[in-house]
């Protein structure tokens, strides 16, 4: 009993592991995952890779850390950017760091469904299966991202932030503002310093691949002039879907290697 009390103190004054690298990931269906995971996918995922599940899973709850073994969105959802970019950022920094990835998406989704402004008066106009799938966060998917990401931080250090978002704004000028507000309540809600992370935006299917959104990657090559801090990741090459409005699972390895590589960068490896 003794020896318990002795030890609750340093319990309570446990600090973050600066080793622990986290990334919050948001966006709508590329970064929830659209096509299915494969056998590679799912094997040599190394261990310093972890994800933080946002819902309950079969062999996992909510808000806890698990291997990152896909899907890592929803138990319904696939193959995603987070997967190949955790991959590789776990295999490339130095020995003793850990990788987390903690992710909410919503495929279709406006960027207004991010903006805690916004979202309360955008969601109830959307399709019925959008709404099961923002029921799935208890109703508000920015909310539970905030949630988890100081869930998160009690353990490790946020590092950047992944989007994949912009199919359902093609060609929307405000795109940029809106996503620069995200972005700044996101730091503000989680008590960081403004501008003191990076956002990493990666472009939507190119029109090299026949990109039936092909256009938004003009207004995302703008994003830089309206926020500071954000890369953007390029698609081009990165092999689309039958429906070249998704990536499939080649373009997404490939797509999520461009996002470590420009986050490796950005750190200096």
């Amino acid at each position: 009993m003794l020896a318990a009390l002795f030890l609750a103190p340093v319990r309570l004054m446990a600090q973050p592991d600066e080793n622990f690298h986290i990334y919050i990931c948001f966006g709508q269906s590329n970064m929830e995952g659209n096509p299915r995971p494969e056998q590679i996918d799912k094997e040599g995922v190394p261990e310093n890779f972890v994800t933080m599940n946002a819902v309950d899973f079969p062999d996992s709850k909510m808000g806890e850390w698990r291997k990152a073994v896909p899907p890592l969105c929803r138990p319904s959802t696939g193959l995603t950017p987070a997967d190949w970019f955790g991959r590789t950022m776990a295999q490339n920094m130095p020995e003793g760091t850990k990788i987390g990835v903690v992710m909410v998406a919503v495929a279709g989704c406006s960027i207004d469904l991010f903006d805690k402004d916004k979202a309360q008066e955008y969601i109830p106009k959307q399709a019925g299966w959008m709404q099961n799938i923002v029921k799935e966060y208890g109703g508000d998917p920015y909310g539970r991202l905030i949630e988890l990401s100081k869930k998160a931080m009690q353990d490790g250090v946020i590092k950047g932030i992944l989007l994949h978002q912009g199919e359902t704004n093609t060609n929307d000028p405000q795109w940029p503002a809106n996503v620069k507000k995200i972005y700044d309540d996101i730091l503000s809600d989680l008590g960081l310093e403004p501008g003191s992370v990076p956002l990493l935006s990666g472009e939507v299917v190119p029109a090299d691949q026949k990109g039936v959104c092909a256009d938004h990657n003009k207004v995302m090559a703008t994003l830089p002039d309206t926020l500071q801090q954000a890369m953007v990741v390029p698609a081009y090459g990165c092999a689309a879907g039958r429906d070249h409005l998704h990536f499939n699972a080649k373009g997404l390895r490939e797509f999520g290697r461009r996002y470590a590589g420009r986050m490796l960068g950005y750190l200096g490896y």
